[in-house]
């Protein structure tokens, strides 16, 4: 059993490594739009199903609280997956869940943050296809080879993408990475002397 439990975190770190490898770029890029976006005084709108749902509670709830340094609110919102108001009233309301609340709160310069794991889940790619519609910039946190949303994708918008196979170690990566973005953010935003 333990020989089983230094495998899981020999490949989880393995993965970390790939990830660091793969994706610095566009970390990089990620956290200068997302600080500009901030600044023209836009704010971030992030979603995700299920687990990466999680994953957009926490990245928005960094940004209007704080990461490791205390510093003012920023803005930031995760939409609802909740749609009990729209069951019955709305035809394929599930997959749109995410497409209506950007029709209702997003304003020119918002930025989309986008997380799905295989890149293939519905509600996330309609919820881009309807930040396009709203010419908003997106950012997408994806894995494996990146499914329908890579395609959705513009040369304005940044990709980062897990290169891992396994949903476990693309989550992960996810979590590591929007830990990584809310440091690089605060220390674009609000640079501290060392």
């Amino acid at each position: 059993m333990q020989e089983s439990i230094k495998a899981i975190f020999t490949e989880s770190i393995q993965a970390q490594i790939a990830a660091g490898e793969a994706v610095a770029e566009q970390l990089e890029t990620a956290a200068y739009v997302i600080s500009q976006t901030l600044i023209n005084g836009n704010k971030l709108i992030c979603c995700g199903v299920p687990s990466s749902h999680m994953l957009a509670e926490h990245f928005a709830s960094l940004l209007i609280n704080f990461y490791e340094t205390e510093r003012p609110c920023l803005p930031a919102l995760t939409l609802s997956q909740s749609n009990i108001n729209l069951s019955g009233q709305v035809p394929n309301a599930h997959h749109e869940l995410f497409a209506r609340q950007i029709r209702a709160v997003a304003q020119e310069g918002d930025l989309l943050f986008a997380i799905a794991v295989n890149g293939n889940e519905k509600e996330v790619i309609s919820a881009v296809e309807s930040a396009l519609t709203k010419d908003l910039k997106i950012i997408a946190l994806t894995g494996n080879d990146g499914g329908e949303l890579t395609g959705l994708l513009g040369p304005n918008d940044v990709e980062i993408r897990m290169p891992s196979k396994r949903a476990s170690r693309i989550l992960e990566s996810h979590l590591f990475t929007i830990h990584c973005l809310s440091q690089l953010i605060d220390n674009i935003l609000f640079p501290q002397d060392d």
